[in-house]
């Protein structure tokens, strides 16, 4: 088995004083990617991306994600396109619907999300080749890139899945990303070979597992909610986990009460050598990129991380 890539996230509200000092630390540390978050109302995701693509030399970033909706496709693939000239071989570009709350907010939700995601990439594809779109659009030939960016698909229903197998290049797997989920993504997504599987996880590295599950918990005190079924449905304990929502007065009291051994398989989180024998179970699933979600301070938590690499 090919060794995973292993990556880390910006935090969406990391303090602008310490982003260049996250990314600077990551890569120092070796991590493989960064991955930039673009969430309504934080920060946007192409700027994020060209900061840390200039300050750094060699890790890879990763965009996650652009919703479609809310861009044109011809003027995005110029971003894509200027960011890939620049930094040659380092960016991939996640796409995907956005959240459809946040979306509909700002009036960008489509009435067929599916046909909105579709044409973005493949107008994106096609501009980025140098080939011409409806209307004879097309980038400048001084414009399009040697080597375009990767463009993957951040999504999770099994028709969007099953679109990202047909279209992109790989498919970003929001938190929690289990093996069994893993494993019923790639079966939706139907492709055997050549389609990069990137799963993000929240991260909690430490010495001492108990110390390592403790800190974790809060941070999946929302998972179970509306529109996270896929991630749930495939684990043996599926049952369990939504009556435990069911009956659970909050969200702390949601996180609180789970199992410690629930916690270990909904994160990546214990000692360094637990940590890594979960993260080789997502690859055997298919996972090729597993990506931290750091806690707490987010550049201490970079040290701690970096003890699976």
């Amino acid at each position: 088995m090919t060794r995973p890539d292993i990556g880390v996230i910006l935090p969406r509200n990391i303090a602008p004083a310490r982003v260049r000092e996250f990314a600077l630390r990551a890569e120092a540390l070796g991590f493989d990617e960064l991955w930039v978050v673009e969430d309504l109302g934080f920060r946007g995701g192409i700027a994020q991306a060209g900061a840390v693509l200039a300050w750094t030399e060699r890790i890879r970033v990763g965009l996650g994600i652009l919703p479609a909706g809310a861009r044109n496709a011809a003027f995005g693939a110029m971003e894509l396109a200027t960011l890939a000239q620049l930094f040659p071989g380092r960016l991939h570009a996640g796409i995907g619907h956005g959240m459809p709350e946040w979306m509909r907010s700002v009036g960008a939700w489509t009435d067929r999300p599916l046909r909105t995601l579709d044409t973005h990439v493949t107008t994106l594809r096609t501009l980025l080749r140098g080939d011409a779109i409806a209307g004879g659009v097309r980038l400048d030939a001084s414009s399009v890139p040697a080597d375009p960016p990767p463009l993957l698909l951040g999504v999770r229903g099994p028709r969007s899945l099953a679109l990202s197998g047909r279209i992109a290049d790989g498919t970003v797997l929001a938190e929690p990303v289990t093996p069994e989920y893993a494993r019923a993504a790639v079966e939706r997504i139907g492709v055997a070979s050549g389609h990069r599987l990137v799963a993000y996880n929240v991260g909690s590295v430490d010495a001492d597992a108990a110390a390592a599950l403790a800190a974790a918990r809060p941070a999946l005190a929302w998972i179970g909610e509306p529109g996270w079924a896929p991630h749930i449905d495939p684990l043996p304990f599926a049952a369990e986990f939504h009556a435990l929502r069911a009956r659970s007065a909050s969200r702390e009291e949601f996180a609180q009460a789970l199992p410690d051994e629930w916690v270990a398989q909904l994160a990546l989180a214990g000692t360094p050598a637990q940590v890594r024998a979960r993260i080789d179970e997502l690859a055997a699933a298919g996972v090729h990129s597993s990506v931290f979600a750091p806690l707490g301070d987010p550049v201490a938590a970079l040290e701690s991380l970096a003890a699976v690499l």
